[in-house]
């Protein structure tokens, strides 16, 4: 591991970098294969994009995105957006993340996710996110989970 993603992973870190959290995110698995991008974030959220291909279609005709596409970008977002808010990184994995679809993703569109971490109590953070392409006012899916840290309670 560089010294580059050392400095992230260190729990004693003045505050994080979801940049560089993002690019390390992407070194592996379905996150690499979707080329999940960093796009801006605030003091408590992270917006990821991914551009739309072929390959990303769930629906051949029509071209639409899948659906696991856009869950792996929420999920990302938020986990990114949990650190922001706590200021640095901590282990931690999946508990719950319930996405409503409203609406398809089209073809040639790309899909940007925002993350928002808007609470954390000991051992959890709780998340919401909006999909959308563009345009935040007019989302395609939202999200609501939670995130357990596995070092346990602050």
């Amino acid at each position: 591991m560089t010294d580059e993603y050392s400095r992230w992973l260190d729990p004693n870190m003045d505050g994080f970098d979801p940049q560089l959290g993002n690019k390390l995110m992407t070194q592996a698995g379905i996150a690499k294969f979707l080329n999940i991008k960093y796009e801006s974030h605030g003091d408590d959220w992270v917006e990821l994009r991914v551009d739309w291909r072929p390959e990303l279609a769930g629906n051949d005709e029509a071209g639409t995105l899948a659906t696991g596409a856009i869950t792996c970008v929420l999920d990302n977002a938020t986990s990114l957006s949990a650190w922001q808010r706590n200021g640095g990184f901590r282990p931690q994995v999946t508990m719950d993340l319930r996405l409503d679809h409203l609406r398809p993703s089209p073809a040639n569109a790309p899909l940007y996710g925002r993350g928002i971490c808007y609470h954390i109590s000991g051992g959890i953070a709780f998340v919401r996110a909006i999909a959308h392409n563009g345009d935040i006012d007019d989302p395609l899916a939202y999200a609501s989970g939670s995130f357990v840290y596995v070092d346990g309670p602050v």
